[in-house]
């Protein structure tokens, strides 16, 4: 028989919460992808890796904050330990291809595009393989038209966050990408959650897995780390704040060889007009102060 779906059993604490996890994950996760544009190449891959991990962290939070306010009538809920954590893996390894793509090859044109396809892939891919970690006495059904809407939403709001990110305009850029990440999460959580309907068998059997409490408490643990490492090299690093700085002269570029520069010094003196060019001063002809003898 189908059963009632409740996915506010505690009011708007658990939407409201969960969307703010999504927020955090993006804010940091969006400035630490962003980073690159700053640094030197070396340091690239480990940016956009934490940059990555920060955003999957919150996706994978923000899930499971929201489902602790899910309950079904009739069967109680629990969880599979192994597909639990494939979820996890799973958003790590997609928004990771999607970061890449973005920071290596910008945040325009078809990288972007890629870029938050794949990114909003991964956010659709944990929920779904988050609910089939799911165990009940009974069966979950999706409506196919409802679950292609929560995917393009997710693909959509993803690659405006990218987009918005890679703007690197300074820190109101930083929180409107991370507010459209937070979008991305949550809109696609309720969207997909919409197309649910759960029939219960009524066999009162008793469902395999974990408990909600016993299971994802601890679980939560590791992301909630990754957020707080990722906060911490936000907050210390001054960069991360003030966005992309203006292009440095070439004398103090690194790797710029001492003659480019002092022809790039002579061009611009040669372009000056004539009255305005320093005077090359040649030797100086000293006259004598002592007395002529007639």
């Amino acid at each position: 028989m189908q059963s009632t779906v409740d996915g506010f059993s505690y009011g708007v604490v658990t939407p409201v919460v969960a969307f703010l996890m999504a927020c955090l994950g993006g804010a940091l996760g969006l400035r630490c992808a962003i980073r690159p544009l700053v640094v030197a190449r070396s340091w690239r891959p480990g940016w956009l890796a934490l940059g990555a991990a920060a955003i999957a962290s919150g996706i994978w939070t923000m899930h499971f904050i929201a489902m602790t306010g899910f309950t079904i009538e009739g069967t109680p809920i629990h969880y599979d330990r192994v597909t639990t954590l494939a979820s996890l893996g799973v958003a790590l390894v997609m928004v990771g291809i999607g970061i890449f793509i973005v920071g290596y090859r910008g945040a325009t044109g078809t990288p972007l595009f890629t870029g938050g396809t794949i990114t909003g892939l991964g956010i659709a891919s944990m929920h779904y393989l988050g609910m089939a970690g799911m165990s009940l006495d009974g069966t979950l059904e999706y409506d196919t038209l409802t679950v292609a809407g929560s995917v393009a939403i997710a693909m959509v709001a993803a690659t405006a966050a990218l987009w918005a990110a890679g703007q690197a305009r300074g820190l109101l850029w930083s929180v409107g990408a991370s507010l459209v990440m937070g979008l991305a999460v949550t809109g696609m959580h309720y969207t997909g959650m919409a197309a649910l309907e759960v029939h219960v068998h009524g066999t009162a059997a008793p469902a395999e897995g974990e408990s909600a409490a016993a299971l994802l408490a601890p679980m939560m643990l590791g992301p909630l780390v990754l957020l707080v490492l990722a906060g911490v090299v936000v907050i210390f690093d001054p960069l991360m704040i003030r966005g992309r700085p203006g292009p440095a002269p070439a004398e103090h570029r690194p790797g710029v060889p001492a003659h480019h520069r002092d022809h790039r010094h002579h061009h611009h003196s040669s372009s000056l007009p004539t009255r305005l060019r320093p005077r090359a001063r040649g030797p100086v002809e000293y006259r004598s102060r002592t007395p002529q003898k007639r």
